[in-house]
């Protein structure tokens, strides 16, 4: 696993073990120049529906730990990166695949509709 895709210190506190945090700073490389198909979860602290979609993101992760990169991305620290894709509402789910959106989801979603979405898009 390359360095950039292990855990960082300062994840946030709903970010799981197997969920990476990513940054304005970070975006480009982990997730636009991701090998693998990248999941961000927009959201943010004061958001009770994010705080609900927190076990299902660190689910999806573990479950396809090595296939997939799951991470979330807070919108009030990170501004550039939400507004670049225009976040209005959140959760908002992004599936990147080679640096371009293949999928999305706004609001939340339950574990199953999660891997219906990322599914047809990793290798297996």
């Amino acid at each position: 696993m390359a360095a950039q895709d292990k855990l960082t210190a300062d994840q946030s506190k709903t970010a799981g073990h197997n969920t990476l945090t990513f940054t304005d700073g970070s975006f480009d490389q982990d997730v636009l120049r991701s090998e693998v198909p990248v999941l961000v979860d927009f959201w943010a602290e004061w958001c009770g529906p994010c705080r609900q979609m927190a076990p299902t993101v660190e689910a999806v992760a573990q479950e396809y730990a090595g296939k997939l990169k799951v991470g979330k991305l807070d919108v009030d620290s990170n501004i550039n990166t939400a507004g670049r894709y225009n976040i209005r509402g959140i959760p908002t789910l992004l599936l990147f695949k080679d640096g371009r959106i293949v999928e999305q989801r706004v609001g939340a979603v339950g574990k199953s509709e999660v891997v219906r979405m990322v599914q047809p898009h990793v290798a297996d």
